[in-house]
């Protein structure tokens, strides 16, 4: 694999947002991970080497290493945690993988901003592997917020949603 065509897979996997791929092609392995703002490139066979999105994926050569500073994050604003407000919960994804709002495509939501949760209730669904998790409710109270939307991919401690626990 030459180095454009490599450069294309890595925007063709940012462009769909896709988190994580791999390619096996004769002695060549590929497998390319994404962690939120970093995109890491690990080739067996050939030497490693790191690129961050936005930076030019060009300017990385095949036997470099060369080392790249962080990128802020530039999350929507409708996917970005509230400030922090007294006496609020937030509940983290446990684990790495897919989230779901509904149990299945086409039926309503687990939740919504507005509804009472109880302590043990269904938030949402987060598919690792090929296996579907349920998120519950580690309170009693309202959603306040979602933070993550359907389909999107989380990474473990992601915030997705917040609750004001009843009192």
């Amino acid at each position: 694999m030459n180095q454009k065509e490599l450069k294309e897979l890595i925007e063709f996997l940012i462009e769909k947002d896709i988190a994580e791929f791999e390619l096996e092609r004769g002695d060549v392995k590929v497998k390319i991970k994404r962690a939120g703002e970093h995109t890491m490139v690990h080739s067996h066979g050939e030497p490693r080497f790191y690129a961050v999105p936005p930076a030019p994926v060009a300017a990385v050569e095949l036997g470099a290493v060369p080392v790249v500073g962080t990128v802020a994050a530039s999350a929507p604003a409708t996917l970005a945690a509230p400030a922090p407000e007294e006496g609020l919960h937030t509940v983290k994804s446990p684990i790495v993988g897919t989230f779901y709002e509904a149990p299945s495509p086409g039926a309503p939501p687990f939740v919504k901003a507005g509804d009472s949760v109880e302590v043990g209730q269904v938030l949402c669904i987060v598919e690792a592997m090929k296996l579907l998790n349920e998120i519950e409710s580690d309170v009693a109270g309202e959603i306040l917020k979602k933070l993550a939307t359907n389909g999107q991919p989380i990474e473990y401690g992601q915030e997705l949603f917040v609750i004001r626990p009843k009192k």
